[in-house]
């Protein structure tokens, strides 16, 4: 009896002691709302995609800013994780994202414009899950009224709503 606890306890302290895999990302239990793809190095398929359900995306760190946009009425709360944030933790190394919505609308984007304070993937508004009728599950929204240098024609096409995938690339 005494050998065993002995065995439990060194095979705990190696289990504690164990670096975590740094390309681990654990599997989404829900539907899959978002695929990232590219030039990453933290996956979850053997495809090398990063796929997320909407908990996968809530247990990131998460912001919300309050804002106005062109196609709502008024200012609303918009909160989710930051584009930023979601790169860092899938160790991205690209310099350009491409997004592509449910309709197949794909942008461009420059990974510089992922940056602390900037756009986040929106999976909320006013508190409230948003609907795919409502522009979600993802919709990336820009702080456009804490920051009026997003107030341009650019930036509104890259406000993609119904984001299904991200692809990071050189």
């Amino acid at each position: 009896m005494g050998f065993r606890w002995i065995f439990v306890a060194v095979l705990v302290q190696l289990l504690l002691l164990a670096p975590a895999r740094a390309d681990e990302l654990q599997q989404p239990a829900g539907r899959v709302i978002l695929e990232v793809s590219g030039k990453i190095g933290v996956t979850n398929t053997v495809d090398s995609i990063a796929e997320f359900d909407l908990s996968m995306l809530d247990s990131l760190p998460q912001t919300h800013f309050r804002t106005s946009t062109i196609w709502t009425n008024g200012v609303h709360e918009f909160s989710g994780v930051e584009l930023v944030v979601l790169l860092d933790a899938l160790d991205a190394d690209g310099t350009s994202l491409v997004m592509t919505a449910l309709n197949d609308y794909a942008i461009d984007m420059p990974t510089s414009e992922a940056v602390e304070g900037g756009p986040i993937l929106a999976t909320r508004v006013d508190g409230e899950p948003l609907s795919v009728r409502e522009k979600g599950p993802i919709w990336l929204v820009f702080p456009f009224d804490q920051k009026p240098e997003y107030k341009t024609e650019v930036t509104y096409s890259r406000s993609i709503w119904q984001m299904k995938t991200i692809r990071v690339e050189d």
